[in-house]
């Protein structure tokens, strides 16, 4: 991804090694937001692992402002048995709330929208809580649809390890 300057002089870039202070304070501030303060196990190390070891498997953008880093996109590779293409899943989208109104999440996910179409992806998704009508209002006037026939399904902690024979 390019570095892009924004209208009012923010950066839009991929995320670089000493961004996991900035990105962990928004998956925090994302779960507060979703009602789930404490969820977060996430540590700057596992993001340090993540992102940026030997072979990453998630990627992040970052709207960088005035230094700090105040919005972001992870995201990670799908893949469509139908179409036989990769997608791109994206984990979470999230801007600070003194930073809302700027266009900084319209352009995070425009530049996912960019990865897909320039790498011959065919789909670009995410979850959106039932009750978060101000995001489902947003993702509507981007143009996204509500996939209302499919449920996402987890399985986590016992029954994960009950599953794998633990």
């Amino acid at each position: 991804m390019t570095l892009r300057v924004l209208s009012d002089g923010a950066v839009l870039r991929a995320a670089r090694p000493g961004d996991e202070p900035g990105i962990l304070s928004c998956i925090q501030a994302l779960a507060d937001y979703e009602r789930e303060p404490d969820a977060v196990e996430n540590t700057a190390d596992d993001l340090t692992r993540t992102l940026f070891g030997a072979d990453p498997k998630a990627f992040t953008h970052v709207v960088e402002r005035d230094g700090a880093v105040v919005g972001i996109a992870i995201w990670f590779l799908t893949y469509s048995t139908w179409t036989g293409t990769h997608g791109i899943w994206l984990e979470d989208l999230y801007v600070h709330d003194e930073q809302r109104g700027r266009g900084y999440g319209k352009a995070l996910i425009a530049s996912l929208a960019e990865v897909c179409v320039e790498r011959g992806y065919r789909r670009l998704e995410w979850t959106v809580l039932d009750w978060n009508a101000p995001s489902i209002a947003f993702y509507r006037s981007i143009g996204a649809d509500p996939m209302s026939e499919w449920t996402t399904q987890r399985l986590s902690g016992d029954a994960l390890s009950a599953l794998a024979g633990d």
